[in-house]
């Protein structure tokens, strides 16, 4: 009768290979998680700052507030802050705006060192399995327990093989999973720059500039 040849990670790949599966779905947990908060967070900043615009161009710096109140995400919240401070001049309101972005900061990258930290131990966890399932191959071959027997052999190869091969793939897709929330966490950014930068801009000197054209206009 010949040996079976059949080989499963789940059931035969050891403690080493359950262990990596479940970091994995933490990993892929996290992952989700902090995908849905930065979409969430993610607004069309043109369309949110016209709106902003609007409302002060018409003298109604409450509705300005109100809308981003309504707004999620940081970069509202940003522009929030800035507009706060619109009497005080613009160094208070680039102040504000620099103060709320670092406090948003910590909140866009929340569990993406924990990723990073996954992409890297996981790939270790499935060596040290490697090692062992190939430390047990040739302590059964030392005593004889394999001995002519190929079938046992090429198993505690499958299974060293298996774990590596396993703790490679879930450590790539860890580290493209933290490429990818990173690149959203500094698209962010960039837009609570822009949002901030753009509204000190429009209050400090086009405002002006419209308000006293239009005065000349009607004079």
């Amino acid at each position: 009768m010949p040996p079976s040849t059949s080989f499963s990670l789940l059931t035969d790949g050891g403690p080493f290979a359950w262990l990596v599966l479940i970091l994995a779905l933490i990993a892929g947990v996290f992952f989700l998680e902090r995908a849905l908060f930065l979409h969430r967070g993610h607004v069309r900043s043109s369309d949110f700052f016209e709106g902003v615009r609007n409302n002060l161009r018409n003298g109604r710096p409450t509705e300005a507030l109100a809308a981003c109140e309504e707004s999620p995400g940081p970069v509202p919240r940003v522009v929030k802050a800035a507009l706060l401070r619109m009497s005080a001049g613009e160094e208070a309101m680039r102040s504000a705006a620099t103060e709320a972005a670092l406090l948003e900061l910590p909140v866009l990258e929340r569990r993406l060192g924990t990723i990073a930290a996954l992409s890297r131990i996981i790939p270790v966890l499935a060596l040290a399995g490697s090692v062992v399932a190939g430390f047990e191959v040739v302590s059964a071959l030392r005593d004889g327990s394999l001995y002519g027997s190929a079938d046992g052999l090429l198993q505690g190869m499958q299974i060293a093989l298996a774990t590596g091969a396993l703790g490679l793939v879930v450590s790539a897709l860890c580290s493209a999973g933290h490429h990818f929330l990173v690149g959203r966490v500094r698209a962010i950014v960039t837009e609570m720059e822009t949002a901030a930068w753009s509204l000190i801009t429009f209050v400090r000197h086009e405002l002006p500039e419209e308000q006293a054209a239009e005065r000349k206009q009607k004079a």
